[in-house]
């Protein structure tokens, strides 16, 4: 059991950044470790140098006033204040017989370096040499100076500190480091866990969702860290996954009511063909009826088709320059006939013109959706205004649909953007309640909108907002 969680801890991503974390750390901490050490030993060793170079001054100055006897006298002296077995002396002619020294019984096994009295020679400055003696069992820093012309003075300085500095470091380095190490796990794993916390909600999120609870979402603290934009972004991808399943619910249940009548009417068509004796001209009559709710049926399917695609994001519109003062000169000339059937005033008021980019064929359905309305929900001797204008900050193209017909009332205007939504008015009228969420699909393609307002006077405003081409 045991083995099975740990097993399962080690497929973490904590468990991976905490291990990561530990070794950069403790990979720092020793190369930390290393250069401290470096630079404490350099410290102690450029401490030592200069210490025998002051003996070797200090003789020197007292050969030059005392002569080599007072040298003698005081490298004794000083052997015995330091300590036998923390320094000596030993002197030497040029051609490296010892003549003098201290007290050698702890050094004994330690000579001289001929080739040191020869650099020594060759140049005037004194030449050290660190040795290590089994018998002492520490290294042993010396040095080679010249007190006269034909003095050689060597002085060895005991690096028993030093050498358990190392040993003291070699011993601690493990520990030290396992600690390091132990603190920066629990430190990385804390840090993993709190940086890991807003995954842990998407997932968790994403768990409940798939049991089916779309309303959930993943908390935002409000941080603006990277975890908080992921959240964010998710939460916008759910918004989109649910106003998509919302929408194919709504269109599967409009389907099945508006989809439903033409069926009906086209069965019931088809039966009393069967059931009745009808002439070759009732039969071509029956016929007609069957192919116009075809027709209708086709149209209705194809426009949920592309508003589906559309807003799905996979729908295919072709992008040219268009000009909106021709688009909607066109627009008016082609309802002209149907608004003067119907006695109303159809007008176009031409403000301020522009060019956006857009699909040409898709502008004209949704502006001709529009006016279509328009005209069939006014009355007779109503008014139509088509108004083409710039937004105020010219960065859109404004195009408003004015007309003076029965309105919209309130309940109503939340929903006429809805696939099939017919409002009560407009039952009697012949259609199938996609114009307007079609024209917005449209709109919203193009980076623009289709708002609604009341008409100040009477009746209904249709804005729609296309953003200007920047070619």
């Amino acid at each position: 059991m045991f083995l099975k969680k740990l097993n399962k801890l080690r497929k973490t991503l904590a468990f991976r950044l905490t291990l990561w974390y530990g070794t950069i750390f403790i990979l720092f901490s020793l190369i930390s470790f290393i250069l401290f050490f470096y630079l404490i030993t350099s410290v102690i060793k450029e401490g030592t140098d200069q210490d025998l170079k002051k003996e070797i001054s200090s003789c020197a100055t007292v050969m030059s006033i005392e002569g080599i006897d007072a040298v003698k006298q005081y490298i004794v002296l000083e052997s015995q204040a330091a300590g036998e077995k923390k320094i000596f002396y030993r002197l030497l002619y040029s051609n490296g017989i010892v003549f003098s020294s201290s007290n050698m019984s702890y050094w004994k096994h330690i000579g001289f370096s001929r080739d040191a009295i020869q650099k020594l020679q060759a140049g005037s400055e004194p030449v050290f040499d660190t040795i290590k003696v089994e018998k002492i069992k520490h290294q042993v820093r010396v040095v080679y100076g010249l007190i006269n012309r034909d003095t050689v003075l060597q002085v060895g300085y005991s690096m028993d500190g030093y050498s358990k500095l190392i040993e003291t470091f070699r011993k601690k380095i493990f520990v030290v480091m396992l600690s390091l190490f132990i603190v920066a796990a629990i430190t990385g794993l804390f840090m993993a866990r709190k940086a890991l916390k807003g995954v842990e909600d998407v997932t968790k999120t994403a768990r409940l969702i798939s049991e089916g609870d779309l309303e959930k979402r993943v908390p935002v603290k409000a941080r603006e860290d990277e975890i908080d934009q992921m959240a964010i972004t998710f939460n916008m991808m759910l918004d989109k996954i649910q106003s998509l399943i919302t929408g194919i619910k709504e269109m599967s249940d409009n389907i099945a009511h508006d989809l439903r009548s033409p069926i009906a009417r086209i069965r019931g068509i088809a039966e009393i063909s069967l059931t009745t004796g009808a002439s070759k001209e009732e039969l071509m009559n029956t016929t007609g009826s069957t192919i116009e709710e075809c027709d209708r049926l086709l149209y209705m399917i194809n426009t949920m088709l592309f508003i589906s695609k559309t807003e799905a994001g996979v729908g295919v519109l072709d992008f040219e320059n268009v000009d909106t003062e021709a688009l909607v000169k066109d627009a008016v000339s082609l309802f002209m006939p149907m608004a003067e059937d119907k006695s109303v005033i159809l007008n176009s008021n031409i403000i301020i013109a522009g060019t956006i980019s857009g699909d040409i064929q898709m502008m004209q359905r949704a502006l001709t959706n529009l006016i279509d309305n328009a005209i069939k929900y006014t009355d007779a001797y109503g008014t139509v205004t088509v108004t083409l204008n710039k937004s105020t900050d010219e960065n859109n193209i404004v195009i408003d649909v004015k007309d003076t017909g029965t309105g919209i009332s309130e309940k109503d205007r939340t929903q006429i953007f809805n696939r099939f939504y017919r409002c009560d008015k407009s039952r009697s009228q012949v259609g199938t309640g996609l114009g307007l969420s079609l024209a917005r699909t449209i709109a919203r393609a193009h980076g623009g909108d289709i708002v609604f307002k009341d008409n100040p006077v009477r009746g209904s405003v249709f804005t729609l907002k296309i953003p200007v081409s920047n070619n």
